[in-house]
């Protein structure tokens, strides 16, 4: 599909789509420097979709999932997130909206090192002020989940990569939100468990009100996408249902 297809499509669906992004085009450095990240990128992701982006490394792909998500401004282009252009927010609002509407997984974790396994996943519930008890009773039942209850008094320097990451997608989801974002989320799981967290995020997560955009490089886990978005170079070269792109 074209760029200019993606486009007409996108003006035409925003009532139905979670995301729709617009003539986004992102840029880094200057002069002889300057890099071109993003390249005039529109699409949607739908509402009740698990939606995957997949490419070589340096495609644009970990650029994009930042501009959606209200992280990086884009140099061109807008963004609507739930029909909301977050981009014309002010600042506080973009985090206000990032936490009650938005889960995020990055590649890096971002755990907090002097707060416990447990205490990390339960920041976006404490964040929205729920009841410490409460939030801490729901972050357990989340590390259950993943298979960390045992770690939960734990640092995350006492954790592994690939525990790390799982404590990362725990409080991603504890609250349940309406678009979840995960970057790379099975990089460092066997592919067992990672196909049984992305199962189980789609499960408990995917419904007709949700969303959920995937960055990844693991072929083991195309067949849970609804379709597949690939990137090269900055730009959206193609888009294809899940089901046609297992075995490629």
């Amino acid at each position: 599909m074209t760029d200019e297809r993606i486009g007409t499509d996108v003006a035409t669906s925003a009532a139905r789509d979670a995301i729709v992004a617009e003539g986004v085009s992102k840029w880094f450095g200057s002069g002889e420097a300057r890099t071109h990240a993003l390249r005039n990128v529109s699409f949607s992701a739908r509402f009740g979709e698990m939606l995957y982006i997949v490419g070589p490394s340096g495609s644009g792909k970990t650029t994009l999932l930042s501009v959606i998500s209200g992280i990086l401004r884009p140099d061109e282009g807008r963004v609507l997130v739930k029909g909301q252009a977050i981009w014309d927010m002010t600042a506080d609002r973009i985090a206000e909206f990032r936490l009650q509407t938005i889960g995020f997984v990055f590649q890096d974790y971002h755990l907090f090192p002097r707060l416990t396994t447990v205490e990390n996943v339960a920041i976006p519930l404490i964040l929205k002020r729920r009841d410490w008890n409460e939030s801490m009773a729901e972050a357990m039942r989340y590390l259950r989940i993943v298979g960390l209850a045992d770690r939960a008094e734990l640092p995350p320097m006492k954790l592994s990569g690939g525990e790390q990451q799982r404590v990362a997608i725990a409080r991603a989801i504890v609250s349940q939100p309406d678009l979840l974002i995960l970057d790379e989320p099975t990089a460092s799981l066997d592919g067992d468990t990672g196909r049984a967290i992305v199962d189980f995020v789609r499960k408990e997560i995917l419904n007709r009100t949700r969303s959920i955009v995937i960055v990844t490089h693991d072929a083991r886990i195309y067949e849970y996408a609804n379709r597949i978005l690939r990137m090269e170079d900055g730009q959206l070269k193609g888009v294809q249902d899940g089901d046609s792109i297992v075995g490629d």
